[in-house]
């Protein structure tokens, strides 16, 4: 624990200490926005978005390479992409002319294989593995930055209009009668997925962030029914297990995001183990009574 708070602390090794900012910065808006994920039961959206934005990523890199625009980094063309993917989920969610899964497995598959294309015909190696399953060292000050901006945006729109994509989310034809534009916020809902995605795409990746955005709600839903307190839980919980996984990978020189998502995992499951046991006690105790 002693070297990872050295290299903490040291100007050498600043990735740390970025994964670390980048992590807890994250947590709260992946509690918010998890826990709406886990209640619309939308993870197939947010499995979409976050794959389709190796795309994005690709492109950059090919514009970064082959075309000289340096200022365009792997983070603004996800960015990018995960606004234009979302456009086009909301679009087909909100029309409904198309079958849904059918745009949602078009929108996986096509975006990736744009990303793994630019990658092959750009000058150099690049390791889409790096994007896929996290690299800490992909991390940049620019990059904590849009992090810490996007962050602040998504936590401010979401407390702004809560109420309403709460009523959006749990019943929406009542929100319909009472006057509400349900489409502008379900279209709402779907941006702010994918640009909360695109906050731990660099650590844990775009294979494992969906695990992120999804295992700490369902252990917050296990011990409170309450939304709020879901969320609150959650973003406790992604803050702890972005630092496990950060420090066991650093002390054990295992991948990061696989770490992280690996602790999230055996807690989630612990967590519905203690939750059924302590249900069973309680019945048991009303039965004797």
């Amino acid at each position: 624990m002693t070297d990872f708070l050295h290299a903490l602390l040291s100007s050498d090794v600043p990735f740390i200490r970025y994964a670390l900012i980048t992590g807890l910065v994250s947590s709260v808006p992946f509690g918010i926005i998890g826990s709406f994920v886990v209640v619309k039961r939308m993870s197939y959206v947010a499995g979409a978005v976050s794959h389709s934005v190796l795309g994005g990523i690709g492109l950059a890199l090919f514009c970064n390479n082959v075309l000289g625009l340096k200022q365009i980094s792997p983070m603004t063309g996800a960015f990018t992409f995960a606004i234009l993917m979302s456009v086009i989920l909301s679009y087909a969610i909100i029309r409904g002319k198309e079958r849904i899964d059918t745009v949602i497995g078009a929108i996986w598959a096509v975006g990736m294989s744009i990303g793994l294309l630019f990658m092959s015909v750009t000058p150099g190696y690049t390791d889409p593995m790096s994007y896929l399953f996290g690299n800490i060292l992909l991390l940049t000050f620019r990059d904590i930055l849009l992090i810490t901006v996007l962050a602040a945006i998504i936590t401010v729109i979401s407390g702004i209009f809560y109420n309403q994509i709460v009523a959006t989310i749990f019943d929406e034809d009542f929100a319909r009668i009472r006057g509400l534009n349900v489409n502008i916020f379900m279209i709402m809902l779907i941006v702010l997925i994918s640009v909360t995605i695109l906050l731990l795409i660099t650590i844990v990746g775009i294979v494992m962030v969906i695990a992120m955005l999804t295992i700490p709600p369902a252990i917050g839903g296990l011990f409170t029914k309450k939304l709020r307190g879901m969320m609150a839980i959650s973003a406790g919980l992604c803050a702890v297990f972005m630092t496990a996984g950060l420090v066991l990978s650093f002390l054990l020189s295992l991948p990061t995001g696989s770490l992280t998502v690996v602790i999230a995992g055996v807690a989630y499951i612990l967590s519905i183990i203690f939750y059924r046991v302590r249900n069973g006690m309680i019945r048991a105790r009303l039965e004797i009574k």
